[in-house]
């Protein structure tokens, strides 16, 4: 027995007062950006309210404290995933954190040379490597999925034979909501001389993340999908490695000095984060993190799960539905289609009824060909999701089939 209070969550999140066609609000994209805890929104407008300068640079106080929460919410996201703070580099984005690399690793790879990923991957985690090869010459090799959606293991260590220079692979697929063994198979990984690439976006809020236990060179994410505000990503990466990559963008704040002959750029972080950072959604990010931390990790995962699990079982009864992914490591995501209906005219029936899914490719096209289908209808959980918004689905699923069929 699951003993969490998804209500009493629900609580800090004030989006859930809204009302639409009279009805209660029921949220189920939250793998594509997750609602916002009012401790996250105090700790942004108060900020910006009583206490904000550009960090690093100003001599006063304002500007010394606003640096020091700055520097706090480094801190923050490292200890949340058990690494240094000089490792955790602050982006726009989840997406910006894979073309830095793509970029800023362009130099290892030379023609003919291979990047490997795999048929599950987020357009993120693939297209600045197609983009990275096309510069270099190089190959985008595939790491195969079965037929339900589990990574193949066997042709990733056949395709590791093809010796990669990065080998590239979600933690937590956005539509089928496979887990990937990370852990298990970064050895191998690394064995072979590929830097190891993780992307994060779905896994950073769903489980307890450890970097140096699961064995990555790199790993990003976002914080819009952790709570948190959009306009911010993490890349991590270790430190011996950063050491060596060359910038991203030029600009203030990543140089040590520049003059008329030449430039020298500024230690690791700091190298990859030209111009003025994301300040106040950086702060945002860390009340997220602090808000997460002070809940039942355990007991949220564990209930998402149960609705995941849930949600599958009540769905398997309607006629025509086919569910996508079945992995026996998944986390809350469930993707699906219904037989002789689009998946976007689902979704605007059910936002009728206020409820939110998400309909089309998911920013996943190779995995949407490999799985045949060209659109699907995906729910998503987070902490805040409660059994009778199963239902609701459930019930908003049947009327539109009847509606549509």
């Amino acid at each position: 027995m699951i003993n969490f209070d998804p209500h009493t969550i629900r609580k800090n999140f004030p989006i859930f007062d809204r009302v639409e066609n009279g009805q209660p609000l029921v949220f189920l994209d939250s793998a594509a950006s997750a609602q916002k805890p009012n401790q996250v929104i105090d700790a942004m407008a108060n900020q910006m309210r009583h206490s904000y300068a550009n960090v690093h640079r100003g001599l006063y106080a304002m500007a010394n404290e606003v640096t020091g929460l700055f520097e706090q919410a480094r801190e923050g996201v490292a200890n949340f995933i058990n690494s240094e703070p000089s490792e955790i580099i602050f982006t726009k984005s989840a997406t910006e954190g894979f073309n830095l690399l793509a970029h800023c690793l362009e130099d290892r790879l030379m023609a003919n040379d291979v990047i490997l990923v795999s048929e599950m991957e987020h357009h993120a985690n693939i297209v600045p490597w197609h983009m990275l090869c096309a510069r270099k010459g190089a190959r985008l090799e595939w790491v195969r999925i079965n037929d339900d959606g589990v990574l193949d293991l066997e042709d990733l260590r056949a395709k590791l034979s093809l010796k990669p220079k990065i080998v590239a692979l979600s933690h937590m697929s956005n539509v089928l909501g496979t887990i990937n063994p990370i852990a298990i198979i970064a050895a191998e990984i690394k064995s072979s001389g590929a830097l190891f690439v993780v992307d994060g976006c779905q896994s950073i809020v769903h489980l307890t993340v450890d970097v140096k236990a699961l064995g990555c060179d790199f790993y990003s994410f976002s914080g819009h999908k952790l709570y948190g505000p959009t306009g911010i990503g993490v890349l991590y990466g270790r430190r011996d490695i950063l050491c060596d990559m060359p910038p991203f963008l030029g600009g203030g704040e990543m140089i040590d000095r520049v003059s008329k002959l030449g430039i020298s750029f500024a230690d690791a972080p700091q190298r990859f984060e030209a111009g003025t950072p994301p300040i106040i959604e950086a702060i945002g990010l860390k009340a997220a993190i602090d808000w997460l931390n002070a809940q039942d990790r355990p007991a949220i995962e564990a209930h998402e799960i149960n609705l995941g699990s849930s949600l599958r079982e009540r769905l398997s009864e309607i006629k025509g539905l086919k569910i996508y992914g079945n992995s026996p490591q998944k986390g809350a995501i469930v993707s699906f289609t219904i037989d002789g209906i689009h998946a976007h005219d689902i979704a605007q029936i059910l936002d009728q009824m206020a409820i939110c899914v998400r309909a089309g490719k998911h920013c996943a096209e190779p995995l949407m060909e490999r799985m045949g289908m060209t659109s699907s209808v995906r729910a998503s959980f987070g902490a805040y999701n409660y059994m009778d918004e199963v239902d609701a689905l459930v019930k908003g699923l049947n009327k539109a089939q009847k509606l549509l069929s």
